[in-house]
């Protein structure tokens, strides 16, 4: 059996979803993320790396990324 495979990547429409803040909110939490990890603007943010940020369990956070 073959596991689902599930997105890895963090839109602010995912941290809408989590947090339940706004979307210049969440647009703005990501960018704090890659700033906290100095990564460039074209970089993406990981659900493990948001995890980590937020303190919400990597678990938890993978939930909530529907497609």
């Amino acid at each position: 059996m073959t596991k689902a495979l599930t997105r890895l990547c963090i839109y602010p429409k995912d941290v809408q979803r989590i947090t339940g803040k706004s979307e210049k909110s969440s647009r703005r939490i990501l960018h704090n993320i890659k700033e906290a990890l100095g990564k460039k603007e074209h970089q993406f943010i990981t659900s493990e790396e948001f995890a980590i940020y937020t303190g919400i369990d990597a678990n938890l956070v993978r939930e909530y990324l529907v497609d």
